[in-house]
């Protein structure tokens, strides 16, 4: 679930306009090797406008989390955060002066983390923002969600922990989505409450434990041509199985993932028989895939893109609390090609 290894901390925070990725006409760089590299980093081209509403996606390492903070900064009522792993000092100190000025602050920090989130629970619950582990209803509450105002709300792979910032491939993306941020929001207070409740989808909302996996398999199972997929970890059955069957009918199927101590050495020997292209990075200190992203059929008309902190893993789809979305927004399909090309082509290729 997460890495235990001694990283620096993340040394400065980059401006919002540097920090929104212009995914519209984005340049990749690719990392310089396959173990334990500096990150591949993402960059706006020259003259790139900052991202619209309609597309707003950051690719980490690289642009930083300076548009999160900044989110905090200009909330104006209420900031809502669901997090699995929280140990980054600027947005703990970011939701203390937001409660300071007067914003609801509430978060959700998880109850078997405590461990790793004690700092953040301590300070946020000594200044002003209400804090709470999560219920006993899920395994894990491996979501990654802030919400802003009840309007905007940035559903990220990342956890907000600096330590992995410089190193680890993460995405976030900026929903404003009416109907996805009422669902989201809704789920968030039943969650607070320690309330059962049944997700709204909204327009394109991914929920575990309630549909993430039938919705995963719809997605590969609904590919005809590619599949390019991120993912940390492997370990579902019926997901691998959704993919030798999509490899089997002819799809291009690329995984980009970690294999530290060959502890999916099994999954991927699998998936290689039945022609699954495989690449893959086995260093904690240094370049980390932390992404969980699967992009179907990319540069056709029916392409769509997934992303969110669902797992493959039957943990993550069946029993945690985790969020994700499935999209067709051309820049972001785009963005998420170039930069997985670069990072497929830096891991160890399984043989």
């Amino acid at each position: 679930m997460a890495r235990r290894s001694a990283l620096a901390s993340v040394s400065a925070v980059l401006g919002l306009a540097a920090g929104m990725l212009a995914v519209a006409g984005c340049k990749v760089e690719a990392p310089a090797a396959a173990q334990g590299t500096a990150s591949a980093a993402v960059q706006p081209q020259s003259g790139a406008s900052a991202v619209t509403r309609s597309g707003p996606l950051i690719i980490e390492p690289g642009p930083g989390f300076s548009p999160v903070y900044s989110l905090i900064s200009g909330a104006k009522h209420s900031i809502d955060v669901t997090m699995y792993e929280f140990a980054d000092t600027t947005a703990e100190h970011d939701l203390a002066a937001a409660a300071k000025r007067g914003v609801r602050v509430h978060v959700i920090l998880d109850r078997r983390e405590q461990s790793e989130d004690a700092t953040a629970y301590s300070y946020l619950g000594s200044h002003g923002v209400t804090v709470t582990w999560s219920s006993t209803s899920y395994h894990y509450t491996h979501q990654k969600t802030l919400i802003v105002d009840g309007t905007e709300a940035v559903i990220m792979t990342a956890n907000l922990t600096s330590e992995y910032y410089p190193t680890s491939r993460d995405f976030l993306i900026l929903d404003t989505n009416r109907s996805d941020v009422s669902a989201i929001t809704a789920v968030f207070s039943a969650d607070f409450a320690h309330r059962a409740v049944r997700p709204s989808d909204g327009s394109d909302l991914v929920w575990s434990p309630t549909d993430a996996q039938d919705k995963l398999l719809g997605l590969i199972n609904g590919a005809t041509s590619s599949l390019r997929i991120y993912s940390e970890e492997m370990g579902d059955t019926a997901v691998e199985n959704a993919l030798i069957k999509a490899a089997k009918r002819g799809v291009d199927v690329q995984i980009c993932g970690e294999n530290e101590d060959g502890e999916y050495d099994s999954a991927y020997a699998k998936l290689a028989r039945a022609g699954i292209h495989i690449s893959y990075y086995s260093s904690s200190t240094g370049f980390y895939i932390h992404g969980k992203v699967i992009e179907a059929d990319y540069g056709t008309s029916h392409a769509k893109v997934f992303i969110g902190s669902e797992n493959f893993s039957s943990t993550s789809l069946n029993d945690n609390r985790e969020l994700g979305l499935i999209i067709s927004n051309r820049a972001v399909l785009s963005a998420i090609a170039s930069t997985f090309a670069a990072d497929f082509r830096g891991g160890k290729h399984w043989a």
